[in-house]
């Protein structure tokens, strides 16, 4: 049985975590100097990537501050052009993006606990 929405709400819910996680306490030098951590958070991202191409339109349509098409195609500039992943745009996405996405993953979640 495929994920359902709530798993793939849940499943971005987690990589957000593991994001937070992993750089707790870390600034961008600590990001861009250290390779496990870097490629850590490409594989959090490329799963976010993931789940973001199964929510529907609808749902997506409620949250227009997201750039929903540029999250879906995240994952595939990071398993396609691996060999040029920009440390300085990762991070610069991570403290931009990213919170919105929390916000937004939060309220779809209460909403479909209903």
């Amino acid at each position: 049985m495929p994920p359902t929405i709530s798993d793939r709400l849940g499943h971005i819910e987690t990589e957000l975590q593991n994001i937070r996680d992993v750089l707790s306490g870390k600034d961008f030098a600590d990001f861009q100097s250290d390779r496990l951590v870097l490629a850590a958070i490409e594989r959090f991202l490329e799963r976010i990537s993931e789940s973001s191409r199964h929510i529907p339109d609808a749902l997506k349509a409620s949250e227009p501050s997201i750039n929903w098409r540029r999250l879906a195609d995240l994952g595939n500039w990071l398993r396609h052009a691996y060999h040029a992943t920009d440390a300085r745009l990762l991070w610069e996405m991570i403290q931009r993006d990213l919170d919105p996405l929390r916000q937004f993953v939060s309220r779809a979640r209460k909403e479909s606990d209903r």
